[in-house]
């Protein structure tokens, strides 16, 4: 199966989250324990299947500038997200999030199917509550429910458009990939850091719901020596 082909599972949980947000608008808590439930999920993904083929292929200077602007693009969205105000203004931040999303889950099947697959397992999870979040704050300037549907769907599009462009990178040099796997694993840390937990301790932690980070983590480990 191509890496396009796989990207229809986080796109459809984009679309997904956005109806269900629409139908019935789900608890705090609830959402910061799936938000856990992710985080755990995505970092169990970097650290067992990037991170190992990064050193194995051992170009230090290669890592570090990959690395170095994985790092400076993340706090450069971070800046445009905090400066975001209004609808249209949110929805280039969560846009250019989807895409760089995308663009990381091309790169992770650079390091082989396992784990461009474990990934794409991962940010389903991201993007199924970045749609919950996306239409919640929708509602509130756009009435047609149709339209927010289609406005998050819009949006979701832009992961398979950043897969398609990672896809040039499998033609370069084996320094230069793994710039781009340090680029995307870098990217990975800060959407665990910085926006899942973050987002998930606006609500008032409890042992189940911070118990979610290590049940992902342990989930994907599992599934992966199943696989």
């Amino acid at each position: 199966m191509s890496t396009l082909a796989y990207t229809i599972m986080p796109v459809a949980a984009v679309i997904v989250g956005a109806i269900v947000s629409l139908l019935r608008t789900p608890s705090a808590r609830f959402v910061s324990a799936m938000q856990h439930l992710a985080a755990g999920v995505v970092f169990a993904a970097a650290a067992t299947e990037i991170l190992p083929q990064i050193k194995h292929d051992a170009a230090p200077v290669a890592t570090l500038v990959g690395g170095t602007v994985g790092v400076g693009a993340m706090l450069l969205l971070k800046a445009l997200e905090e400066r975001a105000t209004g609808s249209l203004a949110m929805i280039g931040a969560v846009a250019i999030d989807i895409l760089v999303d995308g663009l990381v889950l091309g790169l992770a099947f650079l390091a082989g199917d396992k784990a461009g697959i474990l990934l794409t397992i991962a940010l389903t999870l991201e993007v199924l509550f970045l749609g919950l979040t996306l239409t919640s704050d929708l509602r509130k300037s756009v009435r047609a429910a149709w339209k927010v549907v289609a406005v998050v769907a819009a949006i979701g599009l832009l992961l398979p458009l950043g897969a398609v462009l990672a896809t040039p990178v499998a033609t370069l040099s084996q320094p230069i990939i793994v710039a781009f796997l340090s680029f995307g694993l870098m990217a990975l840390l800060y959407l665990v850091t910085e926006e899942l937990l973050v987002d998930a301790h606006e609500c008032p932690d409890s042992p189940l719901v911070t118990g979610m980070f290590f049940a992902g983590f342990l989930g994907l480990l599992i599934f992966e020596e199943l696989m």
